[in-house]
């Protein structure tokens, strides 16, 4: 009978330690838990360990704090021009109130997807295709702003909003593809016509100053010609004042040698009139006759007699 009752004892107390020991809960890092006690919210968990009462406490639900992403599937839009469109979303949220999170919303997911397509449906009709396809920064700030707002009694906070595909009708995206056929056309024929424009600019400005060269090089050639001509010019001219200069002093030379040898006057006045003849005989244009012309005229008159009588 004691045996029994120890053994029933050892068995409630092991119970009683398991049962305590079961009570230990440990958080992770990046999460809370919510908990409730006889069904109503007692106290947010958040990463450590806690512990919860047995049988009277629960937790109630895991919250993951990361930020999330959800790639919601395409919804039909109409923009303000009737053109319908399939758009698909991707929302960054991050749950900042576990306790909002937990009791805000029955289906927090769901009511953000809902969310951002009526957001999205609304934005879009204001705005035509041609500014929906090009406004995608605009429509994406807009759609978190309102998202966010309308999530904050949600304990959820949104990061971001983008648009991840905008799927227009068939006949459209082949409309688009023809303008942008028609664009790359026109842009290719705008490219060759320029290039063309500057190559025929090169080739003028290129004929240009080849013309100019040769211009200057025939100046060049001109100026040297003419130095050429000056520097023969004035060798000739010094040439001819040397042969004058020499014979001059070959005629002084004479006379001063006659001088010596004691001629008279009269065989000084015959060796001048042959100077001057021999100066006649050169390229000179003027000659000086001195104004006894006629007595030396005479005087070699009669040397020339005396020398044939001889």
């Amino acid at each position: 009978m004691e045996g029994g009752l120890l053994f029933l004892g050892a068995v409630l107390v092991l119970f009683l330690i398991i049962l305590l020991i079961s009570g230990i809960r440990i958080v992770p890092q990046a999460n809370a838990y919510v908990v409730e006690r006889f069904g109503t919210y007692l106290d947010t968990w958040h990463a450590g360990w806690h512990y919860k009462m047995p049988v009277i406490d629960k937790i109630s639900k895991k919250v993951l704090l990361k930020e999330q992403v959800y790639d919601f599937p395409p919804q039909p839009v109409i923009t303000k021009d009737n053109v319908t469109m399939r758009i698909d979303t991707i929302v960054f949220f991050q749950i900042t109130d576990p306790k909002l999170y937990a009791y805000g919303v029955d289906n927090p997911i769901l009511a953000i997807e809902n969310l951002t397509a009526t957001t999205l449906r609304n934005i879009i009709g204001d705005l035509d295709f041609d500014s929906t396809l090009t406004s995608r920064e605009v429509i994406n700030t807009q759609m978190r702003a309102s998202v966010d707002l309308a999530t904050d009694p949600w304990g959820i906070k949104v990061n971001r909003v983008e648009l991840k595909n905008i799927m227009a009708p068939a006949e459209i995206q082949n409309a688009m593809e023809k303008q942008m056929k028609a664009e790359r056309e026109r842009r290719e024929a705008v490219t060759r016509a320029e290039g063309e424009k500057k190559s025929s600019i090169l080739v003028a400005e290129g004929k240009k100053e080849s013309a100019i060269l040769s211009a200057q090089a025939e100046k060049e050639a001109q100026i040297l010609r003419a130095e050429a001509q000056k520097e023969a010019l004035l060798r000739q001219a010094e040439g001819q004042a040397e042969a004058i200069r020499k014979v001059q002093e070959a005629t002084a030379d004479g006379i001063r040698m006659l001088k010596e040898a004691g001629a008279d006057e009269s065989v000084l006045q015959l060796k001048s009139l042959e100077a001057l003849q021999q100066m006649a005989n050169g390229q000179a244009t003027k000659i000086i006759i001195p104004s006894d012309l006629q007595g030396i005229a005479g005087l070699a008159t009669t040397f020339k007699e005396v020398v044939t009588k001889e």
